[in-house]
């Protein structure tokens, strides 16, 4: 018999990581991408700083703003940036705790492996666990409405803690609950609250404009800095002389009919500021341009007028002032007019911006956030979108837990006795699900320098009395996190789990990476055991 030739399916330059090796390989990368950002979470963690390729610098502690900023290239980490990704997105704040719950869902998941446990069962068991975890934070969280005003600045306020905003934290949860409460009509929405922020002052400075602040300035030196009692225009539409839509050719012979045409353009602009006048308004705002000639007869009406406003902050100024967004000059009534106190040029720093202030009832506000560089503003917005994103989803969902690692190690007791119930492989999955739990509080005593074995055993001890017992960081002693104002809403430790655990799963069942440039390039795989982050 011929020796059989070797039959090769995929090109030359395909890595292949198959089995038990591609199951190692993706965890490793998973476990490096939780270590990186391990180290922020909590009031103690510390921040990091991430260089791009530009030489843009970003000072941080939040978890998806690290990740999105390193690029990561390794299949299986991407995936792990996915899960802050969504965090992200679905409350806004939580991503660290995401990512190093997922990390140790699969060091867990490795030693089961090594004791040849199939990883189908590793799966089953955590989606079990996953789901008894729903059941279980449903029962424990306590209900929280939007009148619990106090409830409301302490998950503000547990959000900030240990971000660049710690130090001005009360000031600004207590702005966080009146935007929240300004602008909740029916629904709340992140985008009801504009955050314009600009370097000078510090952070106590900060301020809440029941209004707009637009980073614009008046068209036209002559119209007036400041105008009270304001009646608002918002136009869609440019105030210029249309161009025709085709190409088009006028033919003059003689210098009077210039000037005619001269003419003719300038009454159809007066005719627009006259429509503008007449219906009463003494504000305009315009999406498009103003042309030069009517920014002159503005001014002579003593109209105060900004031109290119984005179109999101148009839709911010009509739910603001009650204005109707116009999209013919023509067309502009008095009843498509809004109303502000004040509209005012201001120059903050070296740049002119517009304030719209005093609305009536504003169903959009501006929190303008001060600090004194321009790494210390970033660093606070985001912590202020991480507090306005737990707030928001505490009011919605109507459910909070304690933090301070209380809630986890609560979740681990009960899993605990819940994988006692089970009989087979499941309950070792259960098991390790619950140990990965207990990674949050873990990492909160290693962030603070405390003794981490020493601070769960205080802890789960305490829990067979106490349901809210969490860890204090700043004395080092077990405490009542709900006395002491620790509060967190249940959507982030809902989602962080059903993402952390859905994301294990998926690493779990693959047992073959196949990794081809198709370009002819080098594929983007590290070699065997070294898992690529960077």
């Amino acid at each position: 018999m011929s020796n059989q030739q070797p039959i090769f399916i995929l090109p030359e330059d395909t890595k292949r990581f198959m089995g038990k090796d591609a199951q190692r390989n993706n965890i490793l990368a998973a476990k490096l991408v939780a270590e990186t950002v391990r180290t922020t979470l909590g009031p103690k963690g510390m921040d990091k700083m991430v260089v791009d390729s530009l030489g843009d610098v970003t000072v941080t502690n939040d978890g998806v703003t690290i990740l999105e900023e390193m690029q990561i290239e390794h299949p299986a980490a991407k995936m792990i940036v996915e899960v802050a990704k969504t965090q992200e997105d679905q409350v806004g704040d939580g991503t660290t705790t995401a990512v190093i719950l997922t990390g140790e869902l699969l060091k867990n998941a490795e030693a089961l492996l090594d004791q040849n446990i199939h990883p189908t069962v590793i799966s089953k068991g955590y989606r079990m666990a996953s789901e008894e975890s729903h059941k279980i934070l449903q029962q424990i969280s306590e209900p929280v409405a939007f009148q619990d005003k106090d409830i409301l600045k302490k998950i503000a306020e547990t959000a900030m803690t240990g971000k660049g905003a710690e130090a001005s934290k009360e000031h600004l949860a207590n702005l966080i609950v009146q935007a929240i409460s300004q602008v909740s009509n029916n629904g709340i929405s992140l985008n009801d609250i504009k955050l314009e922020k600009k370097v000078g002052g510090g952070t106590e400075n900060t301020e809440l404009i029941k209004g707009l602040i637009l980073d614009k300035e008046r068209v036209n030196s002559s119209m007036p800095q400041k105008v009270a009692n304001c009646k608002v225009a918002l136009l869609d539409g440019a105030l210029e002389v249309r161009t025709p839509e085709t190409d088009a050719k006028i033919q003059i012979t003689e210098p009077s009919q210039l000037q005619s045409f001269i003419d003719q353009e300038e009454r159809i602009l007066q005719g627009m500021v006259d429509k503008i006048v007449s219906s009463g308004a003494n504000v305009v705002f315009c999406q498009k341009g103003i042309d030069d000639i009517a920014q002159f007869f503005l001014a002579k009406k003593g109209i105060f007028a900004a031109r290119r406003v984005k179109k999101s902050d148009m839709e911010k100024l009509a739910r603001a002032t009650g204005a109707k967004i116009v999209t013919k000059v023509t067309e502009l009534a008095m009843e498509d007019l809004g109303n502000a106190g004040t509209v005012e040029e201001v120059k903050v720093g070296d740049e002119e911006m517009v304030y719209v202030r005093e609305c009536m009832n504003p169903k959009a506000v501006t929190m303008f956030i001060r600090g004194g560089t321009e790494h210390v503003i970033d660093e606070i917005e985001r912590a202020v979108k991480d507090a306005l994103g737990d707030v928001i989803a505490a009011i919605k969902v109507g459910k909070v837990v304690a933090g301070a690692g209380a809630c986890e190690i609560e979740l681990a007791k009960r899993l605990r006795g819940f994988a006692n119930t089970l009989s087979g492989r499941e309950q070792l999955a259960v098991n390790s699900f619950a140990d990965a739990i207990e990674v949050v509080p873990r990492t909160l005593a290693e962030n603070a320098g405390l003794d981490p074995i020493d601070m769960l055993t205080d802890l789960k001890s305490r829990h067979e009395t106490e349901k809210w017992a969490g860890l204090d960081v700043f004395s080092g002693k077990v405490i009542n996190a709900w006395e002491l104002g620790i509060i967190e809403p249940l959507k982030i430790k809902t989602q962080a789990i059903k993402s952390a655990s859905e994301v294990t799963e998926l690493i779990l069942r693959i047992d073959d990476v196949i990794a081809g440039s198709g370009s002819g390039e080098q594929p983007q795989m590290p070699p065997q055991g070294m898992p690529g982050m960077m």
